[in-house]
């Protein structure tokens, strides 16, 4: 939207915008304005929403209008910033992106996301799911947004909003665990008692010798320590050497299942980070085998719950073959008991 220079501009909160943070949403509207700009502007109480001051991390909401005060665009903003040609993606990006696609509404689009394809960029990584969404929608859309994370090995279940407002209802889902995630893995040795939960802190490696983005137990009163939840319950085994495990992750914490089937003595196949001190039995595939299995989103106005099932990738196809593993006997997937309340 070009700047308001000189007059102040009353807008509506759409319905796809609804429950945005009120900087979020105006950035979206003024390409280039600062958080500075912001700030000032609501401290001031020259920005209102209907008509009542508001804070830069206010939640505005569908019909709500908005008044911005004249401002000036930041020093290297130009007023048609956004008819700037979007970034394209290569046509076998493209093509690869639409394959794995596995659920799509008006509002969301969900991925059966491959083993080793970064979910977001950082140091190195500029080919990621993050930049390669703009080939899921045409050319007038806003780029698809992520709710969740997946590591770049685990494979399943990716979902990504279409709108703001979509972002931020599976956001509030994600972050107060008003959904059910399923995880399949298969682990090296079995997990005793073979259905039970796994509790505790957990804290990121630091200091000489810590590795970073890796997880370590910790004690409650440690600075930065996190609790982490994980239902288990073993499906099948393979004797004592492995077994096909399903997870339910309570809580969402970095590496939560890895660390957690690790600190179990029965680390996940594959995992060259979370490690064990069990052998490894001949002839099964490599990669991690940690795999997104189902995701059952809660019913929009009314509508029923959305489950969504992911494809299990090849390497652990070949694995379960290999263990006599029978995907078809896989119980409810949804179906892990409800631990007691944490006093």
């Amino acid at each position: 939207m070009s700047w308001n220079k000189g007059q102040v501009v009353n807008l509506l909160v759409e319905d796809d915008e609804d429950d945005t943070r009120l900087d979020r949403w105006l950035k979206r509207k003024f390409h280039g304005i600062t958080q500075g700009q912001i700030e000032k502007a609501a401290r001031t109480g020259e920005i209102r929403v209907d008509g009542a001051r508001a804070k830069a991390n206010t939640r505005v909401k569908a019909g709500q209008k908005v008044r911005v005060p004249p401002m000036a665009a930041p020093k290297g903003a130009k007023e048609d910033d956004d008819d700037k040609p979007r970034t394209r993606v290569k046509s076998s990006d493209a093509d690869m992106m639409r394959s794995l696609v596995i659920y799509e509404d008006d509002r969301i689009i969900a991925l059966n996301k491959p083993a080793g394809l970064a979910v977001q960029g950082g140091t190195g990584t500029t080919r990621h799911i993050d930049a390669l969404s703009r080939a899921l929608v045409d050319d007038t859309a806003e780029k698809p947004r992520l709710v969740h994370r997946l590591d770049r090995d685990t494979t399943g279940v990716l979902v990504l909003a279409k709108t703001a407002g979509a972002a931020n209802q599976l956001g509030k889902h994600f972050r107060s665990r008003e959904l059910d995630k399923i995880y399949w893995a298969v682990t090296l040795g079995v997990p005793h008692p073979t259905d039970g939960d796994i509790r505790g802190w957990m804290l990121k490696s630091s200091g000489p010798g810590g590795e970073k983005e890796k997880m370590r137990s910790a004690l409650q009163n440690e600075k930065g320590a996190l609790y982490a939840l994980t239902l288990y319950s073993v499906v099948q085994k393979a004797g004592s050497k492995a077994a096909w495990v399903a997870l339910k992750p309570e809580t969402g914490r970095t590496h939560q299942l890895r660390f957690h089937m690790a600190e179990m003595g029965t680390a996940i196949l594959g995992d060259h980070k979370y490690t064990g001190d069990r052998d490894t039995p001949q002839g099964l595939a490599d990669g991690l085998h940690l795999h997104a299995r189902a995701l059952r989103l809660p019913p929009v106005k009314g509508g029923k719950p959305i489950e969504i099932i992911a494809p299990l990738p090849s390497h652990m196809l070949e694995t379960f073959e290999a263990l006599g593993f029978d995907e078809r006997s896989t119980p409810n997937f949804f179906d892990l008991r409800k631990p007691p309340r944490r006093r």
